[in-house]
């Protein structure tokens, strides 16, 4: 049997379906299993086993990749089975495009005439979309397919090359001589609106330097270095490093935040990689509702002041940004002790 997995198009929507992907191939353990993504999120699955092949699926990249090539490069395989992640039309047509024969997606965007199975999203009374777990949704679309009901345990994987360039960035910055490494994630693709201010994470990064003696890691993405610089220089601190002029990549990044004690971050992709690694994760949620990203992660604490404005899932406050204001660094520096205290603890009685 071929099954296509037409995989989310954002870093941590890849990340939360990773249950629904394992359970579909150790239920279908001898099916050959193609995954369909953009080329933007190929580094989540970098190390990954599941995959027998891999088409590329990008509106906006190169021609190799636009719809009319990927559903021929799919139709090759003759795919029985196809699972769509992304609630886009695109993927449904692409879907039926490639002729596979079922095709199993959510009921959105005009779309289910393609589907042979159009599944429907959980709505309000009004018969607006309701806020919940999209982990939930796609692990009802493996449990559709016939899959047993999944778990919630997300999962990722690494390379050497990556866990060697993570190497390279512990020993340059020293962080093995501490007794704890905190990573923290202040980009956000989303928008203006999920960053927390600056002066928030330079005092932040001080505190956990000064008061709990453990290094502190920016991190960064390609377009979030002189961010990550910024803090990093502004906290002026010998265990305040950051991430910029490494060589970025989303491997380094899954390294670095599989080794560290505690990740602190936005609610942006990387928040995930911290609960595939099973590593604590305390996250700022401003304009976003939690629901929408709750993944049940035991050792996650989530952080949002509650204003009249919001939540409002706009990606530019038009206003004064007052969710992200409130939530002061005293508030995330708590939460970061209790998980911290908590995993040291853990430590030491493993090596006890």
């Amino acid at each position: 049997m071929k099954i296509a997995l037409f995989l989310p198009n954002w870093i941590g929507d890849a990340v939360m379906a990773t249950p629904a992907i394992r359970a579909v191939r150790e239920h279908f353990a001898d099916a050959f299993l193609i995954a369909v993504y953009k080329p933007y999120i190929a580094g989540v699955f970098e190390g990954c086993p599941w995959f027998d092949a891999v088409v590329h699926l990008d509106k906006k990249g190169p021609y190799s990749a636009r719809w009319w090539s990927a559903a021929v490069k799919l139709r090759r395989f003759r795919p029985e089975l196809a699972l769509l992640f992304p609630n886009s039309f695109r993927s449904a047509w692409v879907a039926w495009l490639a002729g596979c024969r079922r095709r199993i997606g959510f009921a959105r965007y005009g779309r289910s005439p393609l589907l042979t199975d159009a599944l429907e999203p959980i709505r309000d009374e009004r018969g607006q979309l309701k806020p919940s777990p999209i982990i939930q949704a796609y692990n009802q679309l493996a449990e559709h397919a016939g899959c047993p009901k999944a778990s919630y345990r997300m999962e990722l994987f690494t390379t050497p090359a990556s866990e060697v360039a993570a190497d390279l960035v512990w020993r340059r910055a020293e962080l093995d001589r501490c007794p704890a490494v905190v990573c923290m994630n202040p980009g956000a693709a989303f928008g203006a609106a999920k960053f927390w201010p600056m002066d928030y994470w330079v005092e932040l990064s001080r505190m956990i330097a000064d008061r709990l003696h453990c290094g502190v890691l920016v991190l960064c993405g390609p377009n979030e270095q002189r961010l990550s610089r910024e803090i990093a220089g502004r906290a002026c601190h010998p265990l305040v490093h950051s991430l910029a002029g490494a060589p970025l990549s989303i491997g380094l990044t899954k390294a670095c935040i599989r080794r560290c004690d505690l990740l602190i971050t936005t609610d942006s992709g990387p928040r995930h990689f911290a609960a595939a690694f099973d590593r604590p994760v305390v996250t700022l949620f401003g304009p976003t509702h939690i629901e929408w990203t709750e993944t049940f992660y035991p050792k996650a604490i989530h952080l949002q002041k509650k204003v009249d404005c919001g939540p409002c899932q706009l990606r530019v406050c038009p206003f004064d940004h007052r969710c992200m204001k409130l939530l002061v660094p005293d508030d995330v520096f708590h939460a970061a002790w209790m998980l911290l205290h908590d995993g040291l603890r853990r430590k030491e009685r493993k090596t006890g």
